[in-house]
């Protein structure tokens, strides 16, 4: 089979699978449609199996195309590692790919981009939000170097290297804090929660102390962003749990207050990668970086 393999059809291959359309594909890539389904039909060819469902909109995967894509994703990180070990002898550079919260993004992680770029200024970053599990997916794919999530997967083909433990509260506006403050919590009672969805383990975590505090809780809404929910919660819309971190501001302006409920909740954040993900130069600079300047490093003073 090796004979027949070809990098450039295993790219054609994840494109299609990232877009569901040849149409797409062949735009995105730059190609004539015919290119791209030659590129798929010799890659079946080589796999002896058909990979895509041809649909009246676009195509599904095969349950061959599934397996195939994390083996296809290694093929071309194995590519990429190559060019870039060609040019380690001279400098750092390349592209880190890697996938986390927006939460975390906002709050965390943009503080750390801004002196590693200007350190390494031949690192890219491509860098995609998402939760817990998605997150987890695309480590085992190997379709990302690494992820950064909100809690340790605790599997033994993951290794997870603790970043910053999050406190998370539970807050509401003004208005509605008062009344929970004159008629107990039993108010809340009464409002929807506001999360990011059941894809977020905030809000499994906030179902559970609600639970816990006696709190019968309601469907939630739900919005994709820290910015909505902020917004969301400011308007009286409901309440919501958030890292403490991401509303210092509203806190001090009095657009949020924090609701007296029970808080043990606490997130610990750290960088996730495959055990036999086989890193290239400047994913190993930016692991050692980014471990190296959190606040569960020796240092205490560096933040991410």
């Amino acid at each position: 089979m090796i004979e027949l393999l070809e990098g450039r059809f295993f790219k054609t291959f994840i494109v299609v699978m990232e877009e569901q359309s040849f149409s797409r594909a062949a735009d995105k890539l730059g190609y004539v449609q015919s290119t791209v389904t030659t590129h798929i039909q010799l890659l079946e060819q080589a796999c002896g199996q058909k990979l895509f469902h041809r649909l009246s909109r676009g195509v599904k995967p095969t349950a061959a195309g599934e397996k195939l894509m994390k083996y296809a994703y290694q093929f071309i990180h194995l590519g990429t590692s190559i060019e870039e070990a060609m040019n380690e002898i001279e400098q750092a550079q390349g592209t880190v790919y890697l996938r986390m919260q927006e939460s975390f993004f906002l709050t965390r992680f943009s503080s750390f981009m801004q002196p590693f770029m200007r350190e390494f200024p031949k690192v890219k970053f491509r860098i995609e939000s998402g939760f817990h599990q998605d997150i987890l997916d695309q480590v085992l794919n190997h379709a990302i170097d690494f992820g950064i999530v909100p809690r340790d997967p605790q599997r033994n083909d993951i290794l997870f290297y603790p970043l910053v433990e999050e406190k998370l509260i539970f807050v509401a506006s003004g208005a509605l804090a008062l009344e929970v403050g004159r008629e107990g919590l039993e108010r809340l009672n009464q409002e929807v929660m506001i999360s990011f969805g059941t894809d977020c383990l905030y809000h499994t975590q906030a179902g559970m102390a609600l639970q816990e505090a006696g709190i019968d809780v309601k469907e939630a809404i739900e919005l994709p962003s820290l910015e909505m929910i902020k917004q969301s919660v400011k308007c009286g819309n409901g309440f919501a749990l958030v890292p403490e971190i991401a509303v210092q501001k509203e806190l001090e302006d009095g657009q949020l207050k924090v609701l007296p409920i029970s808080s043990a909740n606490y997130s610990m954040h750290g960088l996730i990668v495959h055990k036999n993900r086989e890193l290239s130069y400047p994913a190993r600079l930016f692991q050692s970086e980014l471990i190296k300047r959190s606040p569960l490093s020796n240092d205490e003073s560096l933040t991410i």
